[in-house]
């Protein structure tokens, strides 16, 4: 039998340390995580479709994103992200190989090698005034054997050359008062045309080579201009009048001016509509809107103006394409209910159509916003042409030989703000059929694991086990899991839709484009603000699905007018939608909910009222019953003033409405304006739970933590320090750190950093925050912990206490009762800079916290919250070794290991979002910002469940063994006892 224990030992020993890794496997990833890359909405866009090497579109993006896609399949070739700050005004393309971009207000020229992307050089150009960005490449001007380049920027022309990107020459036009709109080329003289005012035109010739100024000109135009000046040829130029009744005609010739002006009246009858010229530009044509036509007006060489054609319901035109010599064709698009109509026509010819296509595009993308034309040679040696399409919800289309050949949901490169919701119950029963196909896969699978297990595994069978660890973890069903991994997340976007995408694989379940946030005539510049979750049925989820609420507005003011929508978060549709007659300055989820399971929530406008949604006398009676316990804050950041708010009564209007509520102020805290500026604020999150309110110490002595969910974080600095790095000295810059109760305005903790200065970012977690910043005398960036405990609770240590009931531990905890609180903090130096900082969330609170940082490479770090323990000290005792607490140094490690995002990055990050799932030891992580990166994480590994990859069939294979080891020693001893009995 000892044998028996001896091989048991062994192979549990041998089952074990198969495990003992905490790593991730190389093809381990992708298995619980996915990540999706995106560009955003394409501004620019060109072609490259020569007949050597791959054709390809580039484009730049509203997210600052240059990238070249994939002509046939739409995906990446290579892209660049650049800074939030730096936004490509201009994209072309010089010596035919060189991608060129001016960003960053025309202060930045850079070329990027056109196959690969790799930067060839970047040019910074100097200027003294801000001014509008123009890219000039002239195909045709030689300087010196060299390709010219020619920008305007910062109040300044530059000629720079495009093989190294050396400025040539520089004329400063800062002094001149003129905003140059065109640049207009000749063999040897280079004109800068723009506007001094809206009424005074003004042209200056320069010499090509020296940028020496040889002549200006200047005229005064008979009444103010709207818009922008439109080319349409070398030295002709369209305009509107101030009235938008006229169209004024500009002609410059060998640098002198003339004009012309025609009223649109003359061009078209009955027109009541306010005109706008378009900016695409075709030769000796230009498009106008009015109301729902498009004019095309051709621009005769004698100046005048002569209507073409009139275009209606003409969603977006192209510019002009040059496909032979001497003829151009230009593209545009009429819409017809779910029918989009393309149209290609030669400039020279209206009689007929190069092209008229006929596509069938998904309602939910909305309208096409901007469309890009591309031709080629068909075999029978005629004309082709493909359509890029800009859509309204962001997304980018491919259209050819009225097929859409590829789309994009670029849209997903905004997200404004995410939730989530839990998938449907599995409803239906499992056939005996089904039971039997999946005993024989359980089978099949475990042969094919013990067979890599044991190293005999063809490479045909690897590839069969990577395919079933995919398949078998189900994560991509449409249905909820008992450990909760499976969920919808459901994003909020720039352009106003709305995607839900599953945790399992990314992919968008549905989608919806709100009609509440598109662009009309009423709502000119919609803004979708948040989403939240409004009814989350738990003892009805058989039969009601779960809803959301997005809050939107016209306008980035907060006196636009504002807009719910409402949505069914399994099918995504719109449920309902409501035009408020309100404005939306604040949005108060209440922790209540009525017989439906509808949260409550209060609407704060900017006229000092609160409104209750829903609307139902349901809702007023659960208000009513809870109308003392509602309290709220506001932070008026400009200001520097902090409020507290409580409901005061019925609000008293001509129309009686009796979800309306007049609130007062409870308090108020004003921070000296002349040495603080609010520069962040953040509070805990109401979903959190905190499993324990004791802190065991290592003296077994017990610390109570201070956990309340009306705690407000706030952190002001100094008036000079609230720019960027280094524009404060160290003397000139603090940080003053405030912790906050919003119920009674009580300042709970207040701490000084000096010689310190933002931008910070914090998270707030049970009773601790932690927080990021910039410190200018250690010209190192710090991050600081600081933890809040209960000090009113520190007799209850006693054991006689409680055995005698003499405690106040089941007392009621309120603010008013303003605790004694203590703190502790500690401050660290941290290597990067930080984007934003989130904590994982479990459904119990028992597992180990973990912080989420964002970096500035676009990578989530996952740092335990051991390192920014207050209590680290330098040798700690052995009790404190016991405990776990970590010996204190300087700084934060920062372990390769520990990037949840592995080596891939989430370019352009902008918030990290966690979600608890049932499982007590797991969190879900969702990245988000050009792209999007979700992952399951574990702070104190799992130790509540198997890992997908645990080996059943060793474990099986170790059970036989242990049977067959106990059968075989019983056999021996049994001969072993009658040989003895023999003797």
């Amino acid at each position: 039998m000892a044998m028996a224990i001896r091989v048991f030992l062994l192979l549990l020993f041998f089952l074990s340390s198969t495990n003992i890794g905490y790593s991730l496997f190389e093809d381990q990833v992708g298995l619980m995580d996915w990540h999706q890359q995106y560009i955003g909405k394409v501004k620019h866009a060109l072609f490259h479709t020569q007949k050597t090497g791959r054709k390809r579109v580039l484009v730049s993006t509203e997210e600052n994103v240059v990238a070249s896609l994939d002509l046939r399949h739409g995906e990446i070739f290579w892209r660049h992200v650049l800074g939030t700050n730096d936004v490509v005004d201009g994209l072309d393309i010089a010596l035919g190989k060189y991608v060129i971009t001016l960003s960053s207000d025309g202060s930045i020229l850079r070329a990027w090698n056109l196959p690969d992307g790799q930067m060839v050089w970047e040019t910074s150009l100097q200027g003294s005034k801000t001014s509008k960005s123009i890219l000039y490449i002239s195909k045709n001007l030689k300087a010196d054997k060299d390709d010219l380049i020619l920008v305007f920027g910062k109040g300044s022309l530059h000629a720079v050359s495009g093989i190294d990107g050396e400025v040539l020459w520089r004329k400063d036009f800062a002094g001149e008062s003129i905003e140059v709109s065109h640049i207009i080329q000749s063999t040897d003289k280079i004109y800068a045309a723009g506007f001094v005012g809206s009424s005074k035109f003004y042209v200056y010739g320069l010499n090509a080579d020296t940028g020496k100024l040889l002549k200006d000109d200047h005229t005064i135009l008979p009444c103010d201009t709207f818009g922008e000046l439109l080319s349409v040829s070398g030295d002709k130029f369209v305009v509107l009048d101030k009235m938008r009744s006229k169209i004024l005609t500009i002609n410059i010739k060998n640098g002198e001016i003339s004009y012309k002006q025609k009223l649109i009246s003359d061009l078209i009858k009955d027109s009541s509509g306010q005109a706008v010229i378009l900016p695409s530009r075709l030769p000796e044509l230009f498009a106008l809107r009015i109301d729902s036509h498009v004019l095309t007006i051709k621009v005769t060489n004698e100046d005048d103006l002569v209507l073409v054609d009139k275009i209606n319901n003409a969603a977006a035109v192209s510019d002009a394409l040059l496909i032979s010599e001497g003829q151009h064709a230009f593209a545009f698009i009429q819409h017809e209910g779910s029918n989009i109509h393309l149209f290609v026509k030669d400039v020279n010819d209206w009689n007929g159509d190069l092209l008229k296509e006929s596509i069938i595009i998904d309602h939910q993308r909305g309208n096409i916003e901007k469309i890009f034309i591309n031709n080629y040679v068909r075999t029978d040696r005629s004309y082709g042409f493909r359509a890029l399409m800009v859509m309204e919800d962001h997304s980018l289309l491919l259209v050819q030989q009225g097929e859409i050949v590829w789309s994009r949901e670029d849209g997903l490169a905004s997200v404004v703000d995410v939730t989530t919701s839990e998938l449907p119950v599995e409803k239906e029963g499992v056939s005996v059929a089904k039971v039997e196909q999946n005993l024989f896969e359980w089978l099949k699978g475990h042969v094919l694991k013990l067979k890599g297990t044991l190293m005999i595994a063809s490479p045909e069978d690897v590839v069969a086990i990577q395919a079933l660890r995919l398949r078998s973890s189900e994560k991509s069903k449409m249905t909820r899991d008992h450990n909760g991994f499976r969920k919808l997340l459901i994003v909020l976007t720039r352009a106003g839709k709305v995607f839900a995408l599953h945790t399992g694989d990314g992919r968008v379940v549905w989608s919806i484009l709100l009609h509440t946030l598109r662009k009309t005539e009423v709502c000119e510049h919609p803004v979708g603000l948040n989403i939240y979750q409004w009814q989350v049925p738990h003892h009805h989820a058989l039969d009601e699905n779960p809803s959301i609420l997005v809050v939107g507005r016209c306008g980035p003011s907060l006196a636009a007018p504002a807009a719910l929508s409402f949505i069914d978060a399994y099918t995504g549709k719109e449920l309902n939608s409501l035009r408020l007659a309100h404005t939306i300055a604040q949005i108060i989820p209440l922790p209540y909910t009525d017989s439906t399971e509808q949260r409550l929530h209060l609407i704060i406008d900017t006229d000092q009222h609160a409104y209750l949604y829903p609307r139902t006398p349901e809702a007023i009676g659960i208000l009513q019953r809870e109308f003392s316990n509602v309290y709220w804050y506001s932070v008026e950041a400009d200001n520097g003033i902090v409020r507290g708010h409580a409901l005061k009564s019925n609000c008293i209007h001509q129309i009686v409405d009796e979800y309306c509520f007049d609130f007062r102020d409870l308090w108020s805290i004003v921070f000296p304006s002349e040495s603080e500026k609010i520069i962040a604020t953040v509070t805990r999150k109401s979903n959190e739970v905190v499993h324990t309110q004791a802190k065991v110490m290592t003296d077994y002595d017990v610390m109570y933590k201070y956990v309340s969910n009306n705690i407000l974080f706030v952190a002001n600095a100094a008036p000079k320090a609230t720019g960027e790095i280094g524009t404060a000295t160290p003397e000139e810059a603090w940080l003053v750190i405030y912790i906050i109760d919003t119920v009674t305005g009580r300042i709970l903790h207040r701490m000084t950093h000096h010689g310190c200065q933002g931008p910070v970012h914090a998270v707030f977690s049970e009773n601790w925050v932690v927080y990021h910043y910039f410190n200018l005398r250690a010209h190192r960036y710090e991050v600081s912990v600081i933890e809040v405990y209960d000090q009113s609770r520190a007799d209850n240590k006693d054991v006689w206490k409680f055995v005698l009931g003499k405690h106040n531990l089941t007392s009621p905890i309120s603010s008013y009762y303003r605790p004694e609180v203590t703190t502790k903090s500690q401050s660290y130096f941290f290597t990067h800079s930080v984007k934003a900082i989130e904590v994982t969330l479990t459904s119990k609170g028992i597992t180990s916290k973990q912080l989420l940082i964002g970096t500035i490479g676009d990578q989530v770090l996952a740092l335990d919250k051991r390192f920014l323990d207050p209590r680290r000290t330098l040798n700690p005792s052995q009790a404190e070794k016991e405990e776990g607490i970590i010996p204190l140094t300087d700084s934060l490690p920062i372990i390769s290991q520990s990037y949840i995002t592995h080596s891939l990055k989430v370019e352009g990050l902008r918030g990290i979002v966690t979600v608890p799932a049932k499982l007590e030891s797991t969190s879900l992580v969702f990245a988000y910002g050009v792209d999007l990166f979700f992952t399951q994480i574990a702070p104190s590994r799992t130790y509540d469940s198997l890992t997908e990859d645990f080996s059943y069939a060793l474990l099986l294979l170790t059970i036989v063994a242990l049977v067959a080891a106990i059968f075989v020693t019983w056999v021996l001893s049994e001969r072993k006892d009658l040989q003895e009995k023999w003797k």
